[in-house]
């Protein structure tokens, strides 16, 4: 049990800091960042180039990869979803520039870096072994990693300017205008944000599990799995609807390791179910 929990919380941090960049980017703009995905994958790949092929030091790897995706971010922002969003009222013209987005990032990956699995050394060496519980070293201190960036980015939220001017944006766009927010810097640093996350946790997974060029659907897949659960634009939710799909992956890869990908199957039946009589999630309120 403890050997599950473990790996539960463990994978839930992971998690939660790419839901809270996805979310972050709803709540300001009402975009589904199909990409989002792609912009871990991109982080990670930035981390292997800088850290396993350059051999510069770890920091300054997840550093470089966390701005590379700030930059990246806030040129969508400015020079595409802005420029749709003012000359369209149609939802579905974001939607569709996303998903251009992320076949875009998944051509210029692969072009870039080809199909093979990528690797790094790891950060920290040696496991923690005790009755019950088995833990490498450098699985600890991503997880330790992730939490204090989920807690660096709750704290800049409520306290620093930016951040109280976002959440006010998410609350009220049309009202944080007129109480003077510049709502087109802010909407630009937020979406930065949510990427530069994506590309943080890209960059510390890259030492645990490796990177490869065709997993960004799929984390966009679990990414939005989050934001459905926790509640679509909320913080709260994304980081509950992160540990909750950490724990459930946990169990059910430990309880159905005989029969593999059965485990996705039941996570998402389990959640058809759950979102059948919570549509707007735990913390969530109605779209749009």
């Amino acid at each position: 049990m403890e050997q599950v929990i473990a790996n539960g919380l463990y994978l839930g941090a992971q998690y939660a800091l790419i839901a809270l960049g996805l979310t972050l980017i709803f709540a300001l703009m009402n975009v589904l960042n199909f990409a989002h995905g792609q912009m871990y994958v991109l982080g990670g790949f930035i981390t292997y180039t800088v850290y396993g092929q350059l051999g510069l030091p770890f920091v300054v790897a997840l550093l470089a990869s966390g701005m590379t995706l700030a930059v990246i971010g806030a040129l969508m922002e400015k020079y595409l979803f802005r420029t749709v969003i003012k000359r369209s009222h149609r939802e579905e013209s974001t939607m569709l520039l996303a998903a251009a987005t992320a076949f875009f990032f998944d051509a210029v990956i692969l072009l870039i870096f080809g199909e093979k699995q990528r690797g790094v050394p790891k950060i920290v060496k040696g496991v923690f072994n005790t009755d019950g519980l088995i833990m490498p070293y450098d699985r600890i201190a991503v997880g330790a990693l992730a939490i204090v960036f989920i807690a660096a980015f709750i704290l800049y939220m409520q306290y620093s300017r930016p951040g109280r001017a976002m959440r006010a944006l998410a609350q009220d766009r049309v009202a944080a205008q007129l109480m003077g927010v510049a709502v087109e810097r802010y909407s630009m640093i937020g979406f930065a944000m949510g990427a530069m996350l994506a590309g943080i946790v890209g960059g510390l997974l890259v030492t645990i599990t490796g990177v490869n060029s065709g997993i960004g659907g799929p984390i966009s897949i679990k990414a939005f799995m989050m934001v459905m659960i926790g509640g679509a634009g909320v913080v709260g939710g994304a980081i509950a609807g992160g540990f909750i799909l950490g724990m459930m992956e946990s169990v059910g890869l430990t309880v159905l390791r005989e029969y593999g990908d059965v485990t996705y199957l039941v996570i998402f039946a389990a959640l058809m179910v759950f979102l059948s009589i919570r549509p707007n999630g735990l913390m969530g309120k109605p779209w749009g």
